[in-house]
Formats: structure tokens, C-alpha cells, sequence
């Protein structure tokens, strides 16, 4: 019996190498004992046909030209068809572009990746939405050295990622050569990059690493005390939940996306943009009030421990199952 065929758009491809990718490629594997999935930059694609079934549409403005196209000439809900919410998508582009707006509108469902993501949505829209939390692998928890604090930032150099809040607290904690940041990412904009080279230069135990493998920089997050994560704006960063699910603390932005993936209580955020208090954050982790720093960062670990369960590879599997099922039932033949 011929397996029923689902296709995930993702205008981000494996060269990509960032988390509409990873989702993508997960969402296949999770759904290949049960569909025939593929993943495609753009629909229709070459093998495109009468028989795709379901549409799982990862950002909706980029991905807006195969939402338009799979909602065949309809202004309204398409059967079939999730569109999966990003950071940009919630915080930025649904308030400023129409081809974003359109494709909340055609979409049978709204996908967003923490618990907070229905908030940003208009409320006629609020009905349909659901959260699929991501799920990443668990890892060994590591022994940390008490020598220093090692820090990790992960994230390519652009504006949401908030690099400037990094260069900033590496020259804030340029006294404290206890406090070694590393920093993971690309320079998609090369000012960015000239930025972080002369931070490097004037900071000693600040290091910008550039792009590195996936599982490379799993192992970095794996062997940090603490990833730092500054952005601007968040759908459900999966560099979150993999320190989540390693060990590792996490000090991060005060923004949505950070919010509802480590929960309302959580002790380690920060105001976006305020190097000051993610500093201030870090020496305590280092630290402390006693000089140990077992305080602050015993804390993180474990509000981190306790949000761990949700990033859960079964629960992750079961949600989108789910959600699939629903739009394949919708979808009968010549509708």
C-alpha cells in the first residue's frame, strides 16, 4: 500500500544549515514511518501532483508563492495546508507584509513552536493555532570545570541574532578573563564580521569561531556552562532547547521566543539589547554572592531540567502526527 504524500516547504535548504532546515529534515524523519515526505525549496516542485496530500509551509512569507500556489486561486482557509510560524514570521512580517497576512488567512492551520507564539497572531486567527514544541536528541551531562565560566553563543551574524549585544559584553567583561565566550556563527553581513574580529582583538577571552558542523557545535553548547542567547526576535530557537537538553544553562533575552520555550519564571533573562544585564547575569553565574557562582547557575540548571521533558522527540512525534491526520482528512480528492 502506497504511502500518502506530504511535502514540507522550506526556503531554507540543507546549505542553509539553520533551524528552518533542521526542522524540516525532522519533521521528515519523524513522519516517514507513516508518510511519503519530502522537502522542497519551492511547490510545485518537479514531482508535484494531484496526489500531494498535505502542505507543511515553514515561514510564511517565504514560503507565500507555494502557500499561493497549493490554495489554487482561493481567499480563503486551503484543506490541507499548516503554515509553521517562525520568529520573523510572528514579530515582524505578519505586521508589515501583505503576503505574510495572506497566508495566515489561507492556512487551515497555524503552527507555532512555543507557547507564547499564539499571542502574536491576530485573535480572529487565534482559533487556528497549535504548538508543536521541537525535540532535539538529549545529551550526557557533562562535569564542568570551576576554572572558568564558558560561555557559548550560537547564531549566524545578523541583526535578530543581536551580535552587538555580544561584542558589547565581551568588552564589558574584558576584566573578568575567568568568563571565555565563544561564539558560532556566520557573517551574513560582513560589517558584522569585521565587528566581531576587532572584538576578538580587544577581548582576549572573547573568541568568534565562524560557521561550524552541526554536531560540532552541539558538543560546544554539550561542554559550556552557559549559552548565551541575545536575540531580538525568536519563534523556538532550537540552540535553546539543545543546551536545555545538554546540561547547559541558558542566560537569554527577554523576547517572546525566549519566553515561551524556558517558561514565564525563568531567572536568567535579560532586556534585548541590555549587555549590562547579561553581564550582570554571568558574573553570578561565575561568581555569586559567595564567590562560588553555584547560586545562580545551580538555578538555571535546573528551571532548564524541569522544561526538558517538552523537547521530547515522542511528544514532538505525536503532536505532528496529529496535525498531519487532520489535514490529510480535510483534503479529499478535488477539493
Amino acid at each position: 500500500m502506497q504511502k500518502t504524500r506530504i511535502v514540507i516547504v522550506s526556503p531554507a535548504l540543507h546549505d542553509a544549515n539553520n533551524g528552518n532546515w533542521q526542522t524540516a529534515r525532522r519533521w521528515q524523519q519523524l513522519l516517514a514511518p507513516t508518510y511519503a515526505v519530502r522537502i522542497v525549496g519551492q511547490w510545485p516542485d518537479a514531482r508535484a501532483s494531484g496526489a500531494d496530500r498535505a502542505m507543511l509551509a515553514l515561514h510564511a512569507l517565504r514560503s507565500a508563492p507555494s502557500i499561493r500556489a497549493w490554495a489554487g486561486g482561493r481567499d480563503r482557509e486551503a484543506p490541507g495546508l499548516a503554515v509553521v510560524l517562525t520568529g520573523t514570521d510572528l514579530y515582524r512580517d505578519i505586521l508589515e507584509h501583505r503576503d505574510a497576512q495572506a497566508s495566515l488567512r489561507l492556512a487551515q492551520q497555524l503552527v507555532t513552536l512555543q507557547e507564547c507564539g499564539p499571542d502574536a497572531l491576530p485573535p480572529g486567527l487565534r482559533s487556528k493555532a497549535c504548538v508543536i514544541y521541537q525535540s532535539t536528541t538529549p545529551r550526557q551531562f557533562l562535569p564542568k570545570t570551576a576554572r572558568h565560566l564558558r560561555v557559548v553563543v550560537v547564531g549566524h551574524l545578523r541583526p535578530e541574532k543581536a551580535p552587538g549585544t555580544v561584542f558589547e559584553l565581551a568588552r564589558l567583561l574584558r576584566p573578568h578573563a575567568d568568563i571565555l565566550i565563544d561564539h558560532v556563527g556566520a557573517a551574513l553581513e560582513p560589517a558584522l564580521g569585521r565587528l566581531a574580529a576587532q572584538t576578538a582583538r580587544a577581548c582576549p577571552a572573547y573568541r568568534w569561531i565562524g560557521a561550524q558542523p552541526h554536531e560540532a557545535t552541539r558538543r560546544r553548547i554539550q561542554r559550556a556552562h552557559v549559552l548565551l542567547h541575545p536575540s531580538r526576535m525568536e519563534g523556538g530557537a532550537h540552540v535553546v532547547m539543545e543546551a536545555v537538553r545538554s546540561g547547559t544553562a541558558v542566560v537569554a533575552s527577554r523576547v517572546s521566543g525566549n519566553i515561551g520555550m524556558l517558561g514565564r519564571d525563568y531567572a536568567g533573562y535579560f532586556d534585548p539589547g541590555d549587555a549590562a544585564g547579561a553581564a550582570k547575569l554571568l558574573l553570578q553565574c561565575r561568581y555569586g554572592p559567595s564567590g562560588s557562582g553555584s547560586d545562580m547557575l545551580g538555578r538555571l540548571m535546573l528551571q532548564c531540567q524541569a522544561r526538558a521533558p517538552l523537547f521530547d522527540a515522542a511528544s514532538e512525534r505525536v503532536q505532528l502526527i496529529r496535525l498531519v491526520g487532520e489535514l490529510v482528512a480535510s483534503h479529499a480528492p478535488g477539493t
